[in-house]
């Protein structure tokens, strides 16, 4: 029989060291923390000083540029500018007077047509069939008519005689009379007929060239349309001879603009052709929600160039003397605060690779702030609008 041993056991071991603990939840040292901050501010101080210094040290000079392009001598004479579009001021949706289905359409968009010309047609059958029976009817109370005549002219006969009776009298002299009165019936339906089929025929109601096409053949026409299926419109016309450009023009401008004024019309879609044109109508109203007037210029010549609802843009200008022909073509124009004067040289300045490079050119006539570039530039050249004693050649410049 064994003894058990009377030592304690040695618990130290299992014990829970704190101070470790504290040691690793200590944080991290702050004099590493303030080292790592002044590392960063001293990098955005150098970072922010560089570009400073560049901006300082850089002397360049900010210029504008003109793009060089063809202008007409005429703008420099331009009061005002505005835009606008096109409008025929006679245009017509055609539409037919009866109701019915398309059979016939003889025009599509762009083709010319002339008054009264037929451009379409409905189908008619049944208004034939009640002219027919309109017109056999007529016949019968022509029949009618001859016999109840005849009757009537016995019986007057007769009357004089004493052979017959005053009653017998009028009552052929009625039927002579019903007779007369189912004529007159007969040619009234006849003719209602004859204007209901013409108004299945659409024609034309001026001289005019086609711009759209409403409805197709099959399709029901009636003279207001009433559902999705049904067209109203079979054709919009314009008369291309009554084409004039409709502008709005501020109410603080207004005032500029005379009637018979004389102005440039350039079309956005050719804008190097220039058609002359003056100042037809100043509608005497305004737009309170644009605080604009309605301005309509007219054309003093145009060609097929010119179509409806084409955006334009028209000059209203000065009185002066008569244009040349050599006004009418544009030309290279540039600005003269662009230009330089050395001896006898006229000098501008380009833009290459941010320096300022000087060329030499030729100039023509002067047009108000404008002058004409005869050689030494192309259409299309960037040059520094306006010039001061700081641009030179070889200076460093910056656009805006």
């Amino acid at each position: 029989m064994g003894f058990m041993s009377s030592e304690k056991p040695d618990l130290s071991a299992l014990r829970i060291d704190r101070k470790e603990e504290t040691r690793s939840k200590r944080p991290i040292n702050s004099k590493l923390i303030k080292n790592v901050v002044y590392l960063l501010l001293t990098a955005i101080v150098i970072v922010a000083s560089y570009f400073i210094y560049l901006k300082v040290s850089d002397n360049s000079v900010i210029v504008e540029q003109y793009t060089v392009s063809l202008n007409f001598p005429s703008d420099s004479d331009a009061l005002l500018t505005a835009s606008g579009y096109i409008v025929a001021q006679r245009k017509a949706s055609v539409a037919s007077k009866g109701t019915g289905r398309l059979i016939y359409l003889g025009v599509v968009e762009g083709d010319a047509v002339v008054k009264d010309q037929v451009i379409a047609r409905l189908e008619d059958d049944d208004i034939k069939a009640q002219l027919l029976q309109a017109k056999a009817t007529l016949k019968l109370y022509e029949a009618e008519l001859k016999e109840s005549e005849k009757y009537f002219k016995r019986q007057k006969a007769l009357f004089k005689t004493g052979s017959t009776t005053e009653e017998l009298l009028e009552s052929a002299e009625a039927r002579y009379e019903k007779a007369l009165a189912n004529i007159d019936v007969a040619n009234a339906l006849i003719k209602a007929s004859e204007v209901s089929l013409e108004n299945m025929l659409i024609r034309a109601p001026f001289n005019g060239t086609v711009l759209t096409k409403n409805a197709d053949v099959g399709e029901i026409v009636t003279p207001i349309s009433g559902s999705a299926t049904s067209k109203s419109a079979v054709v919009t016309l314009a008369d291309m001879k009554s084409l004039q450009v409709e502008t709005d023009v501020s109410e603080s401008n207004i005032q500029k603009i005379k009637l018979n004024q004389k102005c440039n019309i350039f079309l956005d879609a050719y804008p190097n052709l220039k058609y002359d044109g003056f100042v037809a109508k100043i509608v005497p109203t305004a737009d309170r929600s644009k605080a604009t007037v309605l301005v309509k210029v007219g054309f003093l010549h145009y060609d097929d160039k010119v179509l409806p609802e084409m955006s334009a843009k028209v000059n209203f200008l000065l009185d002066k003397k008569e244009e040349t022909s050599s006004d009418n073509k544009p030309i290279l124009m540039v600005p003269l605060s662009a230009i330089r004067y050395s001896g006898k040289m006229k000098l501008v300045y380009t833009v290459q690779d941010n320096l300022a490079r000087q060329s030499i050119i030729t100039t023509g006539r002067q047009f108000g702030d404008m002058i004409e570039v005869v050689s030494g530039l192309d259409e299309g050249d960037k040059i520094i609008s306006k010039l001061n004693d700081n641009i030179k050649e070889k200076t460093k410049v910056k656009t805006k």
